[in-house]
């Protein structure tokens, strides 16, 4: 199994986190689940962190079965339809994501 997770670093807008976190749940966690050969999504809003990860929002991961699987789902249409949603809400927040991918052991 492995997992791409997407960390987002930074902060929601001041006066937006209730449009941006209702934005994750109606237009991102959708986009997410439908990626070619996603197997679960997860999503979370950190309530407390140690520095340095005081600036993370948002954690999104999505386990694919194999590592082919999940690149097979990078250059899907799929992914394009999730890029766009994330786009969408972009307005919401200041900073950037990263991704990582983990092989579970």
């Amino acid at each position: 199994m492995f997992t791409r997770s997407a960390i987002f670093k930074g902060r929601v807008k001041p006066g937006h986190e209730a449009e941006f976190y209702s934005a994750v749940k109606e237009r991102l966690v959708p986009a997410w689940t439908q990626m070619l050969h996603a197997v679960e999504v997860r999503v979370y809003r950190p309530c407390e962190a140690e520095p340095p990860g005081a600036d993370v929002f948002l954690v999104q991961e999505i386990d694919y079965p194999s590592l082919a699987h999940l690149e097979e789902a990078l250059v899907s249409s799929r992914r394009e339809a999730a890029v766009e949603a994330l786009e969408s809400v972009q307005h919401l927040y200041e900073g950037q994501h990263h991704h990582i991918i983990y092989e579970r052991l």
